[in-house]
């Protein structure tokens, strides 16, 4: 015979949605704020920087670190992290008894679905349809704008110095909708930076006209980017068309790169292009 359950007379104390989120990354704590959901957020990663208000919530990680100790303090129900380089983390928060949810998203279009989906996971889902509607929007104007642009100048995006790095996959994808040619395309569907990495010699043969530079954790030094032994020909080089972009805006997969990023990106490119159609 089937063994019979009752509840009995005691009531289950079910929340509807996670009340208590800690993020380790700023994308997901960028994209609650716009869901106005940021009173959730009781814990973010030291890096965060979007939106301003969100400095003042409590500090809990670096990107590959977490004070263990500040999050369970924090009592989450909810610890929302990104890919594999979280993996450590994410692990040792679970054996403690946390639940993660942990994000991978390498694209555009994994970026729009990170936020449909993390408006789902708080209740939100409906302004999530909104605003990935109107980021839709931004992105369609500024890729018709693009076809304007009486050329599409070559465009090398570099991630990192040392070794060489370029561009992840939604940095490419901004990039063409920017009306940029890429000098490497395809290059950014690794979606590990050593499947990205190219020798300093690989670079003069495409003959960039712009380099975007965005050294994640530090400051971009054009010049020594202008002395790298023969780059001297690169036409970028030679009209000093090497530009740095805020890492906040472009590397992080949020919100923040396909509004701000794009803009920066696309700024440069038609000033480019209007300097020397």
């Amino acid at each position: 015979m089937a063994a019979k359950f009752s509840s009995g007379k005691s009531k289950l104390n079910l929340k509807s949605y996670p009340q208590r989120i800690v993020c380790l990354t700023e994308e997901t704590t960028e994209t609650l704020y716009l869901l106005g959901e940021q009173d959730r957020i009781v814990g973010v990663s030291a890096y965060t920087v979007r939106p301003t208000e969100a400095k003042e919530k409590k500090k809990v990680s670096a990107f590959v670190k977490a004070n263990y100790k500040k999050i369970l303090e924090c009592e989450p129900d909810l610890v929302l992290a990104f890919s594999d380089l979280q993996a450590e983390i994410s692990m040792e928060l679970v054996k403690r008894g946390i639940t993660v949810f942990t994000f991978n998203q390498r694209s555009i279009q994994e970026i729009l679905e990170m936020i449909i989906t993390l408006g789902r996971i708080v209740g939100a889902e409906s302004t999530a349809f909104s605003l990935v509607e109107e980021l839709q929007e931004q992105l369609n104007q500024v890729r018709e704008q693009s076809t304007k642009l009486p050329f599409r100048p070559r465009v090398w995006f570099e991630e990192w110095d040392d070794p060489l790095i370029g561009g992840i996959q939604w940095v490419e994808e901004l990039l063409e909708i920017a009306g940029a040619q890429l000098c490497f395309p395809g290059l950014g569907q690794g979606s590990s930076a050593t499947e990205r990495i190219l020798k300093p010699n690989e670079i003069p043969p495409t003959d960039p006209q712009i380099i975007f530079a965005s050294w994640c954790g530090k400051k971009v030094d054009i010049d020594a980017i202008r002395s790298r032994p023969g780059w001297e020909q690169i036409s970028a080089i030679k009209t000093r068309d090497i530009i740095e972009i805020d890492p906040s805006i472009i590397l992080q997969p949020g919100p923040a790169a396909l509004t701000d990023g794009l803009q920066e990106i696309k700024k440069h490119v038609q000033k480019y292009c209007k300097k020397y159609s």
